[in-house]
């Protein structure tokens, strides 16, 4: 029996989503994904800040009042991001996420330090408090936010029931944050493009992936200019102000959080931010703010 590939579009975490799977039959591969894309839609359902019946919002709106019981799901969430703040000195706080208070990227306006300043204060992982199953944010207006990791935990989570109901050729890509289940029907890698971050719709790389993740974190997802100067939503936690160092950093990881997190933490380095990317021993393709590429491959090779 021929396998076909399949394709399962859908939206989900402001997104452009899909699902590709290689089967003989489609009304399996179709049943397969569905269930692949509500285990995304429950991640996004559960931990969403914008939802008040989330646990995130729940978290949030008990600020400075009171503690929030924990599933283990969350906990090991949680977890995560603490090891995130530490393998990053501080610069990857899922605290950081207040903030967007005082950036909107749908208009050009950089805020001014007073306004800055009362929410850089909020911005305080080590003072989250974690104990016996619940967790406590100390101070009113506080926030955590679970956007820094959440997409690519999700594609995790999606890839995970499709290898467990049987698929071995496929992908998620939950708005270019990638999961793969195994290369094409036929043996191939998959061959991915690498956006250019000037140019919506060019390509500046490709790589051949068959298994493994790849994720991406760039200065071109929200983002106005002014003068010439781009201002980006990877804020420095520290100061409160958009980093300029990168334009985008890919990386190829085992798991797509994993790959998310160091894309992520190498932007939030800036210039400090090779050096992270090399001693992490993972494939990355980098461009800088000149435009200039950097890469390093383990298995298989980029081509411009």
């Amino acid at each position: 029996m021929v396998e076909q590939v399949y394709r399962f579009p859908f939206d989900a975490m402001a997104s452009r989503c899909e699902i590709r799977l290689a089967a003989v039959d489609g009304r399996a591969a179709e049943e397969l994904a569905q269930a692949a894309i509500a285990e995304v839609r429950r991640i996004e359902r559960t931990y969403s800040r914008y939802r008040t019946d989330s646990i995130v919002g729940r978290i949030n709106a008990a600020a400075g009042r009171h503690r929030v019981a924990c599933d283990a799901e969350t906990f090991q969430l949680l977890a995560y991001a603490d090891h995130l703040y530490r393998a990053s000195d501080g610069l990857f706080d899922i605290t950081s996420g207040v903030l967007r208070r005082a950036w909107d990227f749908r208009r050009p306006r950089v805020p001014a330090p007073d306004e800055l300043t009362p929410l850089l204060a909020l911005v305080d992982w080590p003072a989250v408090r974690r104990e016996d199953g619940a967790i406590f944010l100390p101070r009113a207006g506080m926030e955590i936010d679970f956007g820094g990791f959440g997409k690519e935990y999700a594609a995790d989570r999606a890839c995970a029931l499709l290898l467990q109901g049987g698929a071995r050729h496929g992908y998620v890509n939950l708005g270019g944050d990638m999961r793969f289940a195994g290369p094409q029907p036929d043996g191939r890698p998959w061959s991915i493009g690498i956006q250019d971050p000037r140019q919506p719709d060019g390509i500046v790389a490709s790589i051949a992936v068959s298994q493994g993740a790849l994720a991406t974190s760039g200065d071109y997802e929200r983002f106005f200019d002014i003068d010439g100067t781009r201002y980006c939503h990877v804020l420095n936690p520290r100061t409160g102000m958009p980093v300029s160092h990168w334009r985008s950093v890919s990386v190829l990881a085992p798991l797509a959080v994993l790959g998310g997190s160091v894309s992520t933490i190498a932007m939030l380095k800036e210039a400090d931010g090779l050096a992270f990317l090399a001693a992490s021993g993972l494939a990355y393709f980098a461009i800088d703010g000149a435009g200039q590429t950097h890469h390093h491959s383990i298995s298989g090779d980029y081509a411009s």
